[in-house]
């Protein structure tokens, strides 16, 4: 797990006060910085937890999307669109994945030019174990009861609608 920093003071807290006295309302500022600060600390407990599997969460996310498709495999283009990542973070991720056998690719059967990539059976027991610690470890967000967790999705999923990540329905 990452080393506390154990400041003696919010910083964030404290630059909204100089933020307030120099350019008015910080509440937009805060939220954000928060927001910002709160991935980093996630990002790391969530790699720290599956740096012993051998994953990253980037990885570990592609092997959970692959588990959840019908055949356990996926066109590389979808991958990319669901998890909501740039096509080159895909081929690096799914190279990474590839080189230690728990993904495999293979031609797309319906599409002559495209990549499908597979989950092999090894990336489904690497996976499993990695899935049973992140739920152990609550995925890091053990302090929130159930409704608050609830809560904090329908909250930030309006910032998601609002960028058009997806159709609100």
């Amino acid at each position: 797990m990452p080393k506390p920093l154990d400041l003696p003071f919010d910083p964030i807290a404290r630059a909204s006060e100089t933020w307030k006295a120099r350019f008015g309302e910080p509440a937009a500022m805060a939220a954000v910085t928060t927001i910002m600060r709160v991935q980093q600390i996630l990002l790391a407990q969530l790699d720290a937890l599956l740096r012993p599997h051998g994953l990253t969460f980037a990885r570990y996310e592609a092997l959970v999307l692959l588990s959840f498709s019908r055949d356990g495999e996926l066109p590389m283009r979808i991958i990319g669109e669901r998890l909501m990542v740039h096509p080159t973070s895909v081929t690096n991720t799914i190279d990474r994945l590839e080189r230690e056998q728990l993904v495999a690719r293979k031609p797309n059967p319906r599409d002559g030019r495209g990549t499908l990539a597979a989950i092999t059976a090894a990336g489904r027991e690497v996976m499993r174990r990695a899935t049973d610690d992140l739920m152990q470890a609550e995925f890091g967000m053990g302090g929130y009861s159930k409704q608050e967790l609830e809560d904090l999705f329908e909250l930030l999923r309006g910032l998601r609608v609002t960028a058009g990540d997806f159709k609100d329905s």
